[in-house]
């Protein structure tokens, strides 16, 4: 475990004001709150932020998440419990998160094309930027999640 750096909140409160702004818009954009989770919670994993996948699998639990689809995140492509809808945005916030390795595959996109209206597609976009981007924060400054 590592010892917190600093506290964004408190070093940049207007930037942090302006990511806590993109986080309510996210929240509101009017996508489903569980496939919301299952991005934060997928895209968490691949960056490794343990302060995140504590706050969204608390969060997703507390909406009716099943223990049995978070603990199966890791390896959604085997497993027949999510739909096609969360299937497409899952490939999608994996090749964003990674994009330097992927490239955003045209595959991928014609996936979420199916499943998602232009505007969603554009949200659903910046919800897994809004994702990556408080993960670089938690991870970067190392915020502490809750020891429970």
């Amino acid at each position: 475990m590592s010892t917190a750096r600093l506290n964004a909140y408190t070093a940049a409160p207007k930037a942090m004001q302006a990511m806590i702004a993109l986080n309510d818009f996210v929240e509101g954009c009017g996508l489903e709150h569980s496939l919301l989770e299952l991005v934060k919670m997928r895209a968490s994993q691949i960056n490794g932020c343990a302060y995140c996948l504590h706050m969204h699998s608390t969060d997703a639990r507390k909406q009716g998440e099943t223990e049995m689809r978070l603990y199966l995140l890791d390896a959604w492509r085997e497993s027949s419990l999510y739909s096609e809808r969360e299937r497409a945005a899952l490939a999608w916030t994996e090749a964003l998160t990674r994009l330097s390795e992927t490239r955003a595959p045209d595959e991928d996109y014609a996936a979420i094309a199916r499943h998602f209206s232009a505007e969603e597609q554009v949200n659903l976009t910046v919800a897994i930027n809004m994702i990556n981007s408080w993960n670089r924060i938690a991870v970067g400054f190392r915020s502490q999640h809750p020891k429970h």
